[in-house]
């Protein structure tokens, strides 16, 4: 079993301490049963480090410090994953109803709901249809996401995952993003086993690659790329039946990145286009984010910034960032609206609330 520093810096020290303190490897035991969760050991530990302390040798001494820290240190590690898996659980403690409700209220993407919708209640067919003995088909379950920036795929791939996780296709449901950094290494033949610590970390639930292309399109693409794209096309076929890979980026690099690679595409049977938001869809996306932070937009205000939408989306191409331009709009508005606040003696609740026209960037 693969140990983490923490559990790798406990046995080290516990086994130092043991060789100066001459214990007969009851010190080492010591530290193999607390890594396996045999908390009762550790007040065995703490008893054998107090008797270290006692001979007053000044190597000695510094050794046991060492370990005692070292045990510090390991339940500072066990408690956190301790809190996060328990934030998880709770974040993602919703039933499936609550999940589609979730997907249903995102603002725009019909096309996308109406494919995950569609998705969904094959899924739950496939599910009944099993129950009673019949045959139900090998379809794998992962998917790709195309189309620009900012429409909304991360934040559907996660919906996606929780779903597949309630219905009982994947065994955790965790999330995992990962991007070329992640899965390709620096030299050459590292990489197939970058990928397999990657795939292991993500199974039984979503592994999402944001900019998918991205791992052929460089210099190295004849070898490094390839290299990572025939382990992870392995793993596509290998663990269908626990792992989703959803993989993600602009249409068209994306019809390359599933060129580059035999056999790549058919791993994936579900393709879902997310359209860029429109000028009303990316007003609603603002004003929920102002009722959010508890902010309200003047009639004025909303007037001329619809205008400026509806100029801006006519003329953007390819590199149009959707959420994330209106999320800069938002938090130039904000800086403007404390700017503009912070000379006013004594400012209203509604003054303190209220996003006029002035708040509005000069340059959309």
């Amino acid at each position: 079993m693969k140990m983490n520093k923490y559990e790798q810096n406990l046995l080290q020290n516990c086994s130092r301490l043991d060789a100066v303190t001459n214990s007969n490897g009851n010190i080492t035991n010591c530290a193999k049963a607390i890594i396996e969760n045999k908390e009762e050991i550790s007040r065995l530990l703490c008893k054998f480090i107090e008797r270290a302390s006692e001979l007053k040798e000044p190597q000695i001494t510094q050794i046991a410090i060492a370990t005692k820290d070292s045990l510090i240190s390991f339940y500072g590690y066990q408690k956190l994953v301790q809190v996060l898996s328990k934030t998880e659980i709770e974040e993602e403690d919703f039933t499936l109803d609550e999940l589609m409700l979730q997907l249903n209220q995102l603002v725009g993407l019909s096309k996308v709901k109406s494919k995950v919708n569609d998705l969904i209640a094959f899924q739950k067919v496939q599910l009944l249809r099993k129950e009673k003995g019949l045959h139900s088909p090998k379809s794998t379950m992962h998917l790709a996401f195309t189309g620009n920036p900012g429409t909304g795929k991360t934040t559907v791939a996660r919906i996606v995952g929780r779903m597949y996780k309630k219905l009982g296709l994947l065994s955790i449901g965790h999330f995992m993003e990962v991007s070329r950094t992640d899965l390709i290494a620096g030299y050459q033949g590292q990489t197939a086993h970058k990928v397999k610590e990657v795939i292991e970390k993500a199974k039984g639930g979503v592994l999402f690659i944001d900019e998918a292309y991205s791992i052929t399109e460089n210099d190295h693409s004849d070898s490094y790329g390839r290299e990572c794209l025939t382990e992870l096309t392995k793993a596509l076929e290998d663990y269908r039946e626990d792992l989703v890979v959803i993989v993600a980026g602009y249409t068209e690099p994306m019809k390359q990145f599933f060129e580059s690679n035999p056999g790549l595409k058919s791993r994936f049977n579900t393709f879902i286009e997310f359209d860029d938001y429109d000028a009303n869809e990316l007003m609603d996306i603002l004003l929920f984010m102002s009722e959010k932070e508890d902010y309200v937009l003047t009639d004025r205000a909303q007037d001329v910034l619809k205008q400026l939408l509806f100029k801006a989306t006519e003329s953007s191409g390819i590199e149009f960032a959707n959420g994330r331009f209106i999320r800069n709009i938002f938090e130039s508005m904000i800086m403007n609206h404390a700017r503009r606040i912070v000379k006013v003696k004594s400012p209203t609740l509604q003054e303190l609330k209220e996003l006029s026209e002035n708040d509005l960037p000069l340059n959309l």
